[in-house]
């Protein structure tokens, strides 16, 4: 079980083991129940977990997902990168990690790719159905897509064929961003007829989202421990 942590002026959630780590970025329900469990899940594996707090203590355990996507609209990306970078930061100084990757889920997805692209400390980038739309919305100050290109550290990219929010056509543009690097290999899983955000067990009801979790969790996890252990 981890604990509450504070760093800077914000706080994480921290489940530690030894010195290998991962930074997490969750999805729209924050810093929730689940996200803590992949937290402990990751420390049960060997790997200290440090979750980054997007939503500042609210998660769909106190607040409504409406509210929630409220907040995400008015989040900045440089200030959520400069609050992630610190975190790794903390990894790294603090806690004496040899090696950090990042995983991220939606939202959190898409900073993944923004972190890895500018701080070379970063020895993986995992991405569950990132949010990288071509078409950005106001608050995405960068391309994700583009700066993906930046990313050296291997990358394992998590994609449903059925994401309202990424068309297939972004998902294929950032597959040939990826594959272009001349540093960093890329993994690919891509399941038909699943929805962005089928990592989220509220989401499990549907078959098809939950066989797709069941299959790509466990390879997250090797490849997590392959090159951050």
């Amino acid at each position: 079980m981890g604990v509450t942590v504070t760093v800077g002026e914000q706080d994480a959630y921290l489940a530690r083991v030894g010195r290998a780590g991962m930074l997490l970025l969750p999805m729209i329900t924050g810093i929730g129940e689940q996200v803590r469990a992949w937290a402990d899940e990751l420390a049960g594996e060997g790997i200290t977990a440090l979750a980054w707090d997007p939503f500042k203590g609210r998660s769909t355990d106190n607040t409504s997902r409406q509210e929630l996507s409220g907040l995400l609209r008015q989040m900045d990306d440089d200030t959520a990168l400069a609050e992630q970078s610190a975190l790794l930061d903390y990894l790294v100084d603090e806690l004496g990690c040899s090696k950090v990757g990042v995983i991220g889920w939606c939202l959190g997805g898409r900073f993944a790719f923004l972190l890895g692209a500018r701080d070379q400390r970063v020895a993986n980038v995992v991405a569950f159905h990132p949010t990288v739309p071509s078409d950005r919305p106001p608050h995405h100050t960068y391309d994700a897509i583009a700066e993906a290109a930046a990313i050296t550290a291997p990358v394992l990219v998590s994609y449903p064929s059925a994401d309202t929010a990424v068309p297939n056509s972004d998902f294929e543009t950032l597959q040939t961003v990826l594959q272009a690097r001349t540093a960093g290999a890329t993994f690919t899983q891509y399941f038909p007829g699943a929805d962005h955000g089928f990592s989220d067990k509220s989401r499990h009801d549907k078959d098809v989202n939950a066989d797709a979790f069941r299959l790509a969790w466990p390879q997250a996890l090797a490849f997590m421990k392959a090159t951050v252990a």
